[in-house]
């Protein structure tokens, strides 16, 4: 069977969340009815929430099962040969209308030992930003598992950590191991390594509507967190028309494109490209395909799709492995 390259969109995945809101549905047109949606999953691989194409030639076909019957052809030759038939990035929209879990991810050696799965390095595109939110990312000096463990049972965590006021085109790199949370007030794109291992160490004492509080993982966080003080916010250029270099490690690379105008990209076939429109509307131009995004909206350009256009007035991510 021959594979047919053309850009493909996914049906979201939207998941209700203890602190979600309404912004995914309100400004990124989201369909949900729900007023606590506080992610939508674009494109997927977990299993359970695996990703699956919402038009054209593969319509209802899942991320997945492409990717076995095509796996080069999507993947890439590189990634291919890496990772094989595995699909190794997650991309995701996130809502934080209330303060998320302080939390750590495992690295990619313990999260095989403990869960066979990949660790969970991620980044943070910041979308929108009320006025004064923030983050928690990191220790504000280097700390220790004593000092950490201390301030955790006196519930005084705040007082060791570093928090960051946000705006929109904020970036951050968190490698695993770094304690943080999403703070209230926060819209994001996220984009990172195909894990849902989160170790929640503090919920603010919060209850769901059953009155029950969320399990923590305090003692699987020991081993995972780094205690030495990290920057994690990223500086980068914004040149229009210009391929921006944002994130670049082992697991992807990031850029960031303003575009006024047209664009020409030619690709080499050793990876997939991901392009999430944060801003704006964009057209992509294939020799059979013509789609339109615009804001909170993601594609998956695979592999073999080596050339297109990009036209439009926005501005938007974009992902590969590099």
């Amino acid at each position: 069977m021959e594979f047919s390259a053309y850009p493909l969109q996914f049906y979201p995945i939207l998941k209700d969340k203890i602190w979600g809101g309404k912004k995914l549905k309100q400004f990124l047109n989201k369909p949900t009815d729900s007023d606590s949606a506080g992610e939508s999953w674009e494109i997927s691989a977990v299993d359970g929430d695996v990703s699956i194409v919402c038009d054209g030639l593969y319509k209802n076909k899942s991320l997945t099962d492409l990717i076995d019957l095509f796996p080069e052809e999507i993947l890439g030759k590189d990634v291919y040969q890496k990772f094989g038939k595995q699909f190794p990035l997650l991309f995701k929209f996130i809502d934080a209308a209330e303060d998320l879990s302080i939390q750590v991810h495992p690295n990619d050696a313990l999260a095989q030992k403990r869960h066979n799965s990949f660790g969970k390095t991620e980044m943070w595109y910041i979308m929108q930003a009320d006025e004064n939110a923030r983050i928690i990312v990191g220790f504000k000096k280097d700390s220790s598992s004593e000092e950490y463990v201390k301030h955790l049972e006196k519930k005084s965590l705040l007082d060791i950590l570093d928090e960051q006021k946000v705006e929109t085109g904020d970036v951050f790199f968190l490698e695993t191991g770094t304690i943080h949370a999403i703070g209230a007030g926060v819209m994001l794109a996220e984009i990172q390594q195909t894990s849902d291992i989160t170790y929640r160490v503090y919920d603010w004492d919060r209850v769901d509507s059953d009155g029950k509080s969320r399990e923590l993982h305090t003692d699987l966080a020991l081993e995972a967190m780094n205690y030495d003080r990290v920057s994690a916010k990223q500086d980068y250029k914004t040149e229009e028309n210009t391929i921006n270099p944002v994130v670049d490690c082992p697991y992807f690379t990031t850029c960031l494109i303003p575009l006024h105008g047209t664009m020409e990209f030619t690709k080499t076939g050793n990876s997939f490209v991901v392009l999430m429109c944060v801003s704006g509307v964009m057209t992509i131009e294939t020799g059979s395909a013509k789609i339109h995004l615009v804001k909170g909206q993601t594609i998956l350009l695979p592999a073999a799709l080596r050339s297109y256009n990009i036209s439009g007035k926005a501005s938007f991510l974009e992902i590969y492995i590099s």
